[in-house]
């Protein structure tokens, strides 16, 4: 677990339920964090159902070791960008994760002990829906390395609402600070007119920030052009997306005096 001694912060992403875009705010939040000149990890320990290679088109990659342990996957050049994910260890990326709660706890170990992020300055760690073995680790694991804390993400509906609403009381249960809340697909923003339409309603997840006494950082629009691109692993500079999250990037790096 040393190695993590190396990285400045650490932020987990997490939602009450799926298919609320978790992952996809994880990649365009590293990608902002990038553009804000961060050296940037993201650690995806979703491993059920591992994306993030397929949206940085990565798939086919391989990790390779070196004397302090396992190298992530560069998504650029410049080495700005690491990847870490199991669906760099599968032969197939068909092929399916059937293991029981103590081999994934093992997988997740290694993970979060054996990658050298080489003085990354911020690790993003996706994880699946829920408030399961693998949150469990991931939590008991970095709780000695004083994680920064989670970014919950919800869409506005109240059932998504009122999962996040549990996964609150998962944080505090055990002991991870909520560093704040995300809307994502909240309204549609025409790319003709640029008028939004609140497809799924609005400002649940701004509500639930203020009853829970925790920040609001800020609404996401669903946008139909950053869909297509992570569909083929595109990086995709959609104002309307993009501004949303440097907007929710700029607030992470100004609370670096205030994170632990």
């Amino acid at each position: 677990m040393e190695r993590l001694q190396s990285v400045h912060h650490v932020i987990v992403i997490l939602s009450g339920k799926g298919g609320v875009g978790k992952s996809t705010v994880a990649v365009q939040l590293a990608l902002a964090l990038r553009a804000q000149g961060r050296k940037v990890g993201l650690l995806d320990v979703d491993l059920c159902g591992p994306s993030i290679p397929h949206m940085f088109k990565l798939d086919g990659q391989s990790v390779h070791q070196c004397p302090e342990g396992w190298l992530p996957v560069y998504v650029d050049k410049e080495q700005k960008l690491g990847v870490m994910s199991i669906g760099f260890l599968l032969e197939n990326n068909d092929d399916a994760i059937i293991w029981r709660g103590p081999k994934k706890t093992a997988m997740i170990k290694q993970f979060l002990s054996d990658v050298h992020w080489q003085n990354t300055e911020y690790l993003i760690i996706d994880t699946p829906p829920g408030t399961s073995d693998e949150h469990i680790t991931v939590m008991e694991n970095l709780r000695a390395f004083n994680p920064d804390g989670a970014i919950l993400v919800t869409t506005p509906q109240a059932v998504a609402v009122g999962d996040v609403r549990r996964e609150l009381t998962f944080c505090r249960k055990t002991g991870i600070p909520v560093i704040g809340i995300i809307e994502n697909m909240s309204g549609y923003k025409c790319p003709h007119c640029s008028e939004c339409t609140n497809i799924f309603s609005s400002g649940g997840g701004e509500e639930l920030a203020k009853q829970s006494g925790v920040q609001f950082l800020g609404c996401i629009p669903i946008d139909l052009q950053l869909s297509q691109g992570l569909e083929i692993g595109k990086e995709v500079s959609s104002a309307p997306v993009m501004d949303a999250i440097q907007e929710v990037a700029k607030r992470l790096i100004m609370l670096d005096k205030d994170l632990p």
